[in-house]
This record gives structure tokens, C-alpha cells and sequence, in this order.
């Protein structure tokens, strides 16, 4: 299994994420994001691409 971490740190609620990957991360009506914390390994590829599209490279992805 695969875990997602946003550094809440440095994510500014820019939504890359949310639009290259929308069944992981998402914003809430109060523009913070969410995300799930364990995604199947067929989700691996979208999650990295996320990663890769996160302005402020607050998401790593482990395992």
C-alpha cells in the first residue's frame, strides 16, 4: 500500500493535485485540502503525477 503526505506546512490550497488527481485529493468548501492516506498501487502513477504538479512540493508519496 502506498501513503500519501501533504505537508500542510507548505500546500497553499493551490488544487493542482485536486485537478490532475480528483478521486485522491480534493479542497473543501473552506479551501483546505484532503486527501485519502492509503491509495491502491494502480493509483501510484496519478499520485506521483500530482506530486510532481504540487507548486509548493508539499506531497511525497511512501511505499
Amino acid at each position: 500500500m502506498t501513503r500519501v503526505h501533504v505537508d500542510m506546512n507548505l500546500c497553499q490550497s493551490h488544487g493542482e493535485c485536486v485537478y490532475v488527481a480528483p478521486d485522491i485529493f480534493e479542497l473543501g468548501d473552506d479551501d483546505v485540502l484532503r486527501w485519502r492516506e492509503e491509495i491502491s498501487p494502480e493509483e501510484r502513477e496519478v499520485a506521483q503525477e500530482a506530486a510532481d504538479a504540487c507548486p509548493m512540493l508539499a506531497i511525497r508519496l511512501e511505499g
